[in-house]
């Protein structure tokens, strides 16, 4: 049976010799065959360590073997297979990706609905209901809500650990970001001036005399659409999908995720982290700079 490469990235705050034992029994368990360990300086606060090894099981598994581990010893272990192809192209979620809230959640709030409204999103992001009815059911909650909350509610919104430092290293070495939210854009926009995100797509609030009108009359961006959208960046930035990362939390991340040649799941629903590519889960969004950096 043909052995393929892959690349192994251990990612924590800090990396013990038991940490790196337990590598190297789960190798040993599954036949994998490491060829080699480096260790360097991370762009990141974090300890990182690199095994490129040979397997004969399918990348699907070892993904498998590499959530379990990481459930296991609470540190974060993905792999890749090898590519010749630089990235290029980083597409974000916004809500509990980029930011610590889910935006329509806030809005529920000062509508004092929040409860309500919450159980829902919650729901939605596990994969138990379908995007766009809830979608449409949560705004619909949200009529009448006067504008004058939008920028309370923006400056109140807190940027996840490392999206900082992610996004300026990321402008730094070329690459094009977008955020394809499920959100709102008027939110998308604010955190897209803040980071220096290059575009942003994101819903529509629909808004009449100052008042949110609980209808949705632009096309809702789910699942499909964040996919569709990020195929056509791609393509009008000329990006191959071997050059594309997606970073996402919820189910309506997935069909992104699985799109991108690097799909990360970052501090996600358990469904997402079982059906992402790689996972990071113990560590800040800056952690995707350490598995950009297993191919350098």
């Amino acid at each position: 049976m043909e052995h393929i490469r892959y690349i192994f990235t251990l990612i924590g705050r800090h990396l013990t010799a038991e940490h790196h034992q337990a590598v190297d029994t789960l190798f040993q368990q599954y036949d994998i065959q490491s060829n080699n360990v480096k260790q360097w300086a991370s762009q990141t606060p974090y300890q990182v360590s690199y095994f490129e090894v040979t397997s004969a099981l399918p990348i699907e598994q070892l993904r498998t073997l590499c959530l379990s581990f990481s459930n296991t010893h609470h540190i974060d272990l993905a792999v890749q297979t090898f590519t010749t192809l630089p990235h290029r192209l980083v597409c974000f979620d916004m809500d509990s990706t980029l930011i610590g809230q889910e935006v329509i959640d806030e809005l529920a709030k000062e509508a004092g609905i929040g409860e309500q409204v919450a159980e829902i999103t919650e729901r939605a992001m596990q994969g138990e209901l379908d995007f766009d009815a809830s979608f449409r059911a949560r705004v619909a909650l949200l009529k009448g809500l006067n504008t004058d909350v939008l920028a309370k509610i923006a400056s109140r919104l807190t940027i996840n650990e490392g999206a900082e430092r992610l996004i300026k290293t990321l402008k730094q070495q070329g690459y094009h970001t977008a955020i394809l939210s499920g959100g709102f854009e008027y939110f998308a926009r604010f955190l897209q001036e803040k980071l220096g995100i290059d575009e942003v797509h994101a819903n529509t609030l629909n808004v009449v005399d100052n008042e949110v009108t609980g209808e949705v009359t632009s096309t809702i961006v789910d699942g499909a659409r964040k996919a569709f959208l990020l195929q056509q960046i791609a393509n009008q930035q000329n990006i191959a999908l071997e050059q594309v990362v997606a970073v996402g939390d919820g189910a309506n991340d997935l069909p992104m995720l699985a799109l991108a040649n690097l799909g990360v799941a970052y501090h996600a629903k358990p469904l997402v982290r079982e059906q992402a590519k790689q996972t990071l889960s113990y560590v800040g969004l800056d952690g995707v700079l350490d598995l950009l950096n297993a191919q350098a």
